[in-house]
């Protein structure tokens, strides 16, 4: 059987199938089944297990160890004022991290077996499952590994004593970026501007996957030309 000719079956742990579709893995992998009930992704409970986590998990691992390198900043003699400008530094370049790694890696195209089961785990697995509400935020596990290339990228911008806040910042940002990505999924916002952002997200997912790459904000999208166009300015076209 060749590989466009390959059937995923649904009823069976996913991760190890979605390789053998070949070039026909990004068709499939962005005609999203909208259902709260996740897939199976292994057949080991242990490698399962990891794969799901729940959303609260992220603010409850994670700020304690934001409160702990500001701290560190803080004991190394940085005034309040110079903290908050290194948190809100730290929280802006995580911005620009999650623009680049969602838009050049998560949206990578792929047609190899192991190319489009890793992108299947990095971020296809959400484009298919959208409304997973146990695959929507980062494994701390992997988040855990991803923080120390992170934390030299900041040694390499920074000072020893300015590097804890900065890095502290980043989680921060990333933090926000994953509960805020959760609620724009299965949160029912009443005001306008977390409203408009569901429906900004959601449009990523439904309508125009290749723009739109921005979670917590457009910001990026707007400065590099990665913005979607209203329906209403393309009718008036």
């Amino acid at each position: 059987m060749v590989a466009q000719d390959f059937i995923v079956d649904l009823n069976k742990p996913l991760v190890f199938q979605v390789g053998h579709l070949g070039e026909a893995y990004q068709e499939w992998v962005h005609q999203p089944i909208v259902s709260k009930e996740g897939p199976r992704f292994f057949e080991s409970d242990f490698w399962e297990f990891l794969t799901r986590t729940v959303w609260w998990a992220v603010p409850l691992i994670w700020l304690p160890v934001v409160c702990w390198c500001i701290s560190m900043s803080i004991r190394m003699g940085h005034s309040l004022p110079q903290i908050s400008l290194m948190v809100v530094s730290g929280i802006f370049i995580w911005t620009l991290l999650e623009y680049t790694l969602h838009r050049f890696l998560f949206h990578i195209e792929t047609k190899s077996y192991w190319g489009n089961t890793i992108h299947y785990l990095l971020h296809g697995c959400h484009h298919k499952h959208p409304m997973d509400g146990l695959r929507l935020v980062f494994p701390p596990t992997a988040t855990a590994v991803l923080c120390l290339p992170f934390w030299n990228l900041v040694q390499l911008m920074s000072t020893p004593s300015i590097t804890p806040a900065l890095f502290g910042g980043g989680l921060l940002g990333y933090v926000i970026y994953d509960v805020t990505h959760y609620y724009l999924h299965h949160g029912q916002p009443s005001s306008e501007v977390p409203r408009n952002l569901k429906k900004y997200h959601l449009n990523h997912h439904f309508r125009i996957q290749n723009q739109g790459f921005g979670i917590t904000s457009s910001l990026w999208d707007k400065v590099f030309g990665t913005l979607p166009q209203s329906k209403a300015a393309k009718k008036s076209r």
